[in-house]
């Protein structure tokens, strides 16, 4: 365990890269236990192969709002080869990523968000009516929820949706490092890359030739949608090009699910694994938006991120050279036991109180666009679902074999 084949053919030991053995099936379902023992929750740690990696939260937090730290656009050294493309803001640094995240959030505005919350409580009825017995909540709830919201706001065709699922898996286990996958799935990756911005190619042009009509409740000057905005956004003259419209698309269409497929299966299996907690949700549903907080931080979707020194530094007593790339276990720093109390134990009420922010959705200039998005999703979906008699099978559970992603390939239970 521990030895994949890399692109060019020999095995690389991935424990010796990371400090841990991912392909470890205890890994697998419990990671925070195999974070811990790497001793870096005081500060940083070195793997065998000269990775800094930390599970500290203060350095984490530090990390992710210093501008000295960010994403090498020349390369990714051990962890991924150059980039032969057009980048989203989600991997580029200030003055692109500052510029590209002014433009899109222009039209992913908060009150676009709000706007959708009576479609989201829609669609979770929809998704549960009629169901009962024995149900794949994965496949019932969790996925579609976000896949349909995400491709109505970019106007994609119902009947197109099928076609995401492939692109987006094979997008979505890219997002781990190149070392991890085979030669195969790292085809796979750039294909799905390049066949969603061929498609969101088409749809551009569509879109510029016949605009849509208004979301409901729109105001009158409103953009007409999530795609019709990014279209028409400029500030001050300036635009999105062509090929950074269709790198934002794609970002918006696979982050704008993939994390909340896992938020809400991630979320409903720790509730239905904790009966206690699980009946202080269905008596305080008032207090999702706390609940949610609590799950995101337990257990979240996001494990960990990559960043580089831009600068010598100095983190936590260590000094850094320009261009050292230190890991940050996000997912570990959410239970930093300096910083959050008892932090295996689940507390619904932890968010009702001052509990410090998790960092599942990241910190600093990078911080989640679709943060908001996603806690509407969870909140709605969870609620509304533990209004239901809901049970696990008692079949045996298996995670996907992403590292960055971490979420349920399925999750059996039976629907009173």
């Amino acid at each position: 365990m521990g030895n994949v084949t890399g692109t060019s053919g020999p095995a690389i030991d991935a424990t010796a890269i990371l400090g841990f053995d991912p392909f470890d099936p205890a890994f697998r379902a419990d990671p925070y236990a195999h974070y811990r023992r790497l001793g870096a929750d005081a500060g940083l740690h070195r793997t065998g192969a000269g990775l800094w990696i930390t599970s500290s939260y203060e350095v984490c937090e530090r990390v992710l709002r210093d501008p000295g730290f960010g994403h090498r656009p020349e390369s990714g050294g051990v962890w991924r080869e150059p980039a032969a493309r057009n980048r989203s803001f989600l991997t580029l640094d200030p003055p692109d990523h500052t510029r590209l995240r002014r433009l899109v959030s222009k039209a992913f505005t908060a009150r676009l968000i709000e706007r959708l919350r009576p479609r989201v409580e829609d669609l979770v009825d929809e998704l549960l009516a009629g169901r009962s017995g024995e149900v794949d909540l994965i496949a019932a709830l969790a996925y579609p929820l976000p896949v349909i919201l995400i491709s109505e706001l970019l106007g994609v065709p119902p009947e197109d949706r099928d076609r995401f699922k492939g692109w987006s898996d094979a997008l979505a286990r890219g997002l781990d490092p190149d070392f991890l996958l085979p030669p195969d799935q790292l085809a796979e990756r750039d294909e799905a890359r390049a066949e969603f911005a061929e498609y969101f190619r088409e749809l551009v042009a569509r879109r510029r030739a016949a605009p849509r009509g208004p979301l409901p409740a729109a105001q009158p000057d409103a953009p007409s949608d999530l795609l019709g905005a990014l279209v028409a956004v400029s500030d001050g003259g300036d635009a999105l090009t062509e090929e950074e419209l269709l790198a934002t698309c794609v970002l918006l269409l696979v982050a704008g699910h993939e994390t909340t497929v896992n938020l809400i299966g991630n979320g409903a299996l720790a509730l239905l694994r904790d009966p206690a907690q699980l009946a202080w949700f269905r008596a305080h549903p008032d207090a999702a938006p706390d609940a949610v907080e609590e799950l995101l931080r337990y257990d979240p979707p996001v494990q960990l991120t990559l960043r580089a020194a831009l600068e010598d530094t100095e983190v936590a007593g260590t000094a850094l050279s320009e261009g050292s790339l230190l890991l940050l276990l996000t997912g570990a720093a959410n239970r930093d036991p300096s910083v959050f109390a008892d932090p295996d134990r689940l507390d619904l009420a932890r968010y009702g109180s001052d509990a410090p922010r998790h960092l599942s959705f990241g910190h600093g200039i990078h911080f989640c666009l679709g943060a908001p998005l996603a806690r509407l999703e969870g909140r709605i979906a969870l609620r509304k679902l533990f209004e239901r008699d809901v049970a696990l099978t008692g079949e045996p559970l298996h995670y996907r074999e992403n590292l960055v992603l971490r979420g349920l390939s399925a999750l059996p239970v039976t629907l009173g």
